[in-house]
């Protein structure tokens, strides 16, 4: 008996379309297909479909879409009593769309105890086409004009795909998520895919929520009107 069998998609999208999510593999977790390419176009029908590209350097371009899918609703964002705190102080200046691929490259930049990125040349420079056309955002955190601290993702319609954060002092990253959430609140944002879960989402809010049920929220939420072109700080926390 033969075991599951991995798609391999030609350049650009196969004719047939993407496959049916229930075919993606349990182990591992949610790969769905693999090979086509990262044009603007292809991610954007991708992301719409609750799917993601994440591979490494010298790997062809894998397409996930995990069970269960980690997920914020901004309402139940859950800022810890420090962070509060730093907040309240002001400790970090946050700004929008104004270093997107300074924070890419520092998202990219080799982790303790990692030996290597998924965020690969190829992968930059897609987010970096994404953002040109107003799709992919960065949310940037300051200290002394130094960049140290942010995040970046993909907003269609009312959902943030959130792709990877990164953290040069305590809880840059993490103010930087809250300024992303309280614009998400002003401007009619009602889910943040998180992707995969971790500690470290839990303790923001984020929970799983089942493949399936994600998927419906995002076949509602995805195909609203996309806010796109440059964000801007105009709320206050």
């Amino acid at each position: 008996m033969s075991g599951p069998r991995l798609l391999w998609v030609a350049r650009r999208r196969w004719q047939a379309g993407w496959p049916p999510a229930e075919e993606a593999l349990d182990e591992p977790n949610g790969l769905l297909a693999a090979g086509g390419d990262l044009a603007p176009d292809t991610l954007i029908d991708a992301y719409r479909r609750g799917i993601f590209p994440w591979f490494s350097e010298g790997d062809p371009i894998l397409w996930w879409t995990p069970q269960p899918r980690a997920v914020l609703r901004p309402q139940a964002f859950a800022p810890s009593r420090s962070l509060r705190r730093r907040l309240v102080r002001g400790e970090f200046a946050v700004t929008f769309d104004t270093a997107f691929d300074a924070v890419v490259a520092a998202c990219a930049a080799p982790r303790p105890g990692a030996s290597g990125t998924w965020i690969t040349p190829a992968m930059a420079g897609a987010y970096g086409a994404l953002h040109r056309l107003g799709v992919a955002h960065s949310v940037e955190a300051w200290q002394d004009g130094a960049l140290v601290g942010g995040l970046y993702g993909v907003a269609l319609g009312q959902v943030f795909f959130g792709e990877s954060m990164f953290s040069r002092r305590t809880d840059a990253s993490k103010v930087a998520f809250a300024h992303l959430v309280q614009y998400l609140l002003g401007h009619g944002g009602r889910l943040i895919d998180c992707q995969v879960g971790s500690g470290h989402l839990a303790s923001l809010g984020a929970v799983d929520m089942p493949r399936a049920e994600f998927l419906t929220w995002l076949d509602q939420l995805a195909r609203a009107p996309d806010p796109r072109g440059p964000w801007h700080v105009d709320d206050d926390l």
